[in-house]
């Protein structure tokens, strides 16, 4: 005699066996990796390099060379005719800080009573926190870098920290930055490769496209739009907004920041022992080219889960191991209020 059971379809298994929860999982996953990227405004505007294992990595910094006329005859293999370049090399070393992780717990009494699903929504919230400690730790060594006085070769040129006096409040004002930027990078031989660019906070980029400072269909060679709100280049500097940028400069004084990065494998603002916290209190916008700044990735974006029976409920973790540091401090300005 019949007693009523069904078999159901289960969504989340894979080919109506095994782990009920397998393809809901692999959508936690999923989630996260593409919140961190359409959140993470820095992540492809400086260097990354990947390591496989060590708690380090070296940058090679190299010089320049020079040139001379040449007389004929002369040896240009003899040290004494001063032909040969002396290109001076350097290195930078940059650490592993500790894994940096977020996590959720989802008890399983709450999802079956919800009548939504709130994996997607945490998944969301975990890649947003990930995302925003890696944009305001590369953006804390962006700042140090422009404020770095010390060339990493002998010769070469420091870091552009400029002092604007005004809160960068106007239109005006901001393109001024801009073109200042634009000259800092041509005076230091930065190259001007297409990949120069500045980040802006979202109120600063704004002003750009609403003012009648610059006029979006001709001062951009069409490509701007005022409808679509995007001034993508000014002075050849590619331009980005972020609201990273902003929390940056709400963070202030340095004891006013997330004392958590003073526990970092790297001291980006100079042997103070504050990893990547600094003074960054009148900190305005910043740019210049991907060559400035360099980061290590151990282990890259990644994800975890863990039914607790002792506790009922799902743990889910979003992770990575980096560090941060100063590359060519030349390459790396900023415009302080």
């Amino acid at each position: 005699m019949a007693n009523g059971d069904t078999t159901p379809s289960r969504v989340g298994q894979i080919n109506a066996s095994g782990d009920a929860n397998a393809l809901f999982l692999k959508v936690f996953s999923n989630e996260i990796l593409t919140t961190f990227d359409e959140t993470n405004i820095m992540k492809d505007l400086h260097t990354v390099r990947s390591i496989s294992s060590g708690k380090s990595a070296q940058f090679p910094v190299s010089g320049v060379a020079s040139a001379k006329y040449h007389t004929p005859g002369q040896d240009i293999l003899d040290a004494g005719n001063s032909y040969l370049s002396a290109i001076k090399h350097n290195e930078k070393i940059i650490n592993i800080d500790d894994m940096l992780v977020s996590s959720t717990f989802i008890a399983n009494i709450d999802e079956v009573k919800n009548h939504y699903s709130v994996r997607s929504i945490y998944a969301k919230e975990i890649g947003k926190a990930l995302a925003k400690r890696f944009d305001l730790a590369v953006m804390k060594t962006w700042v140090a870098a422009a404020r770095t006085s010390t060339p990493n070769v002998t010769g070469g040129n420091a870091g552009t920290s400029v002092n604007t006096g005004n809160g960068l409040d106007t239109a005006a004002e901001i393109i001024d930055a801009l073109f200042g930027m634009a000259q800092s990078l041509d005076e230091k031989d930065v190259p001007n490769d297409g990949q120069r660019f500045a980040v802006l906070t979202p109120a600063q980029y704004y002003k750009l496209l609403t003012s009648d400072n610059i006029a979006v269909n001709r001062d951009v060679d069409g490509i701007g739009s005022v409808s679509k709100g995007t001034v993508p280049m000014v002075a050849g500097i590619k331009l980005f907004k972020s609201q990273h940028l902003a929390d940056l400069q709400a963070l202030g004084a340095e004891a006013n920041q997330d004392q958590d990065d003073d526990n970092a494998a790297n001291d980006v603002f100079g042997g103070s022992g504050t990893g990547y916290n600094g003074d960054i209190s009148d900190t305005g916008l910043i740019g210049g080219h991907p060559q400035a700044v360099g980061s290590v990735k151990l282990l890259d974006l990644a994800t975890e889960e863990e039914y607790s029976v002792a506790h009922q409920g799902t743990l889910f973790v979003a992770k990575y191991a980096l560090g941060h540091g100063i590359l060519r401090p030349e390459c790396a300005v900023e415009y302080r209020l």
